[in-house]
């Protein structure tokens, strides 16, 4: 299994002939090297519906003629936009032709800011994932706030790789998301979700110097990648 990180939160997974993409905010994302053009994927994972995680979906999906996994009201709001869309929930697995998802808690908000119409749409709950392919899973936490069911995830998972949010303000900081990695036990910890922009700017190397030395720390560049 390949996984890159794209900036953001944007993470891609290439496993079983297929491509996945977890929540590619592209397009107005200074901190990516995609181009939503040049782009093609077989599925794309989303944990919530706020615009910087949602971002090129309905463009991707509709292109490639991806499937579009999201926690349920997120799903339905895009099917009506002419997306294939598989919802689901919280605590609920499904088993794919490209891997096993399933969605987890996580403490955050949920919803698509339509700013033409001056409308914010609720999307549901916020979720993190659990993604298991090739006998590998990698846990993407989406946005969230530490909670202490992370011990819980980490004590009933094997995980390989975590992608934890670092950036404070609207998520996680620094010696929350290192606690957060102690907690889920992964083998290998990369931080997301930080300097996007100025509210959520961090030091990565500062972050992943904080961990266990049980734990690998993989601070990521855009374009980035690394095998498991």
């Amino acid at each position: 299994m390949k996984l890159s990180y794209h900036g953001h939160s944007v993470v891609k997974v290439e496993t079983n002939d297929k491509t996945i993409i977890i929540d590619p905010f592209i397009t107005g994302n200074g901190n990516t090297d995609l181009n939503a053009d040049d782009l093609n994927v077989d599925v794309i994972l989303l944990t919530h519906g706020h615009n910087d995680h949602v971002g090129d979906t309905v463009q991707l999906a509709k292109k490639n003629d991806a499937q579009v996994v999201a926690p349920f009201e997120l799903a339905t709001y895009l099917g009506w936009q002419g997306v294939n869309a598989h919802p689901m929930h919280i605590g609920g697995q499904h088993t794919f032709d490209f891997g096993t998802v399933k969605l987890t808690q996580a403490f955050h908000g949920s919803a698509y800011t339509e700013e033409e119409n001056q409308r914010i749409v609720y999307t549901g709950m916020p979720a993190g994932i659990l993604f298991t392919a090739e006998g590998k899973t990698i846990y993407h936490a989406g946005d969230t706030a530490l909670f202490s069911d992370l011990k819980l995830i980490g004590d009933r998972n094997d995980i390989d790789v975590a992608f934890l949010p670092i950036g404070d303000n609207f998520t996680m900081g620094p010696d929350d998301a290192a606690l957060a990695a102690e907690w889920v036990q992964a083998k290998k910890v990369v931080p997301v979700h930080y300097n996007t922009f100025p509210l959520i700017e961090q030091d990565g190397e500062a972050f992943v110097n904080k961990l266990n030395s049980g734990q690998e720390g993989h601070v990521m560049k855009p374009g980035d990648s690394l095998e498991v």
